[in-house]
């Protein structure tokens, strides 16, 4: 996972603009829990307005009418529901909004670059936008239902946490310690997303801890003692993430007549 790709608080932006996108009341306060501690998002390709506008106009113009929504989070070898025209974009920023419209249907991948030292990192982060066949009727296919989520979910984090254990992280990384306290600590009471129902709030922040567990373990091999070892380790953090993922975008699905 890109670190560049996840905000401080663990989520895509495209999860954050897709869950926004659903029931805006507020476009200012959408846009300012979209951009965090970004720069001002730029826009390229919306109809009817010049490439480089702001996220305001984004998100006005996509919340006038009903709308379908979902954000998607595609990996190499995992297409994650993307539609073909816009996959490898997608798969090279590692997420995308996809929504459809009267007015038609689009992918708003996400181009993020970082600027600064590590210490003190901003991002400039611009979405292009791709026009799209109708993908909702193939979606479920690709990432299952929400229940489906919530179920592989619990599994995963077992096997999460039998990876995480094998690699032994707190003995061999001095901040280990600390990030899986701060894993233990996230709820989406702190997240800038709105109100959610319990099953999409529950989805939504294991997913989001099954991820940053998978960055965690992903880091090198730990304790592993041979390359079978490390192999079969990545193979199992690789399956948690693909879970994790596909239980992003069933949480992020929503339909607004």
């Amino acid at each position: 996972m890109d670190i560049d790709a996840t905000r401080d608080d663990g989520l895509p932006r495209s999860v954050v603009l897709a869950l926004w996108l659903q029931g805006v009341g507020d476009t200012s306060a959408a846009v300012k829990s979209v951009q965090g501690d970004d720069e001002p998002h730029e826009v390229v390709g919306l109809p009817g307005f010049p490439d480089g506008t702001d996220l305001d106009t984004l998100v006005t113009t996509w919340t006038l009418g009903p709308r379908t929504v979902c954000a998607l989070l595609p990996a190499p070898g995992d297409a994650a529901g993307v539609p073909a025209v816009a996959n490898l974009a997608a798969t090279d920023a590692g997420e995308c909004v996809v929504i459809t419209t009267p007015a038609g249907s689009w992918a708003a991948v996400p181009a993020v670059t970082a600027f600064g030292s590590h210490l003190e990192r901003g991002h400039l982060v611009r979405w292009d936008l791709i026009a799209v066949p109708e993908w909702s009727t193939l979606l479920l296919g690709a990432i299952g239902s929400l229940s489906d989520a919530e179920r592989d979910l619990r599994t995963s984090l077992v096997r999460a946490t039998d990876a995480l254990d094998s690699l032994d992280v707190a003995r061999w990384r001095d901040d280990a310690a600390d990030a899986i306290e701060r894993l233990r600590q996230t709820h989406t009471g702190t997240w800038p997303v709105p109100q959610l129902d319990g099953r999409r709030a529950r989805v939504l922040e294991l997913a989001a801890r099954l991820r940053a567990i998978v960055a965690l373990g992903a880091v090198d091999d730990g304790g592993a003692v041979n390359l079978w070892q490390a192999d079969q380790r990545s193979t199992a953090l690789r399956e948690v993430d693909r879970t994790a993922r596909h239980a992003m975008s069933a949480a992020t699905l929503g339909e607004i007549p």
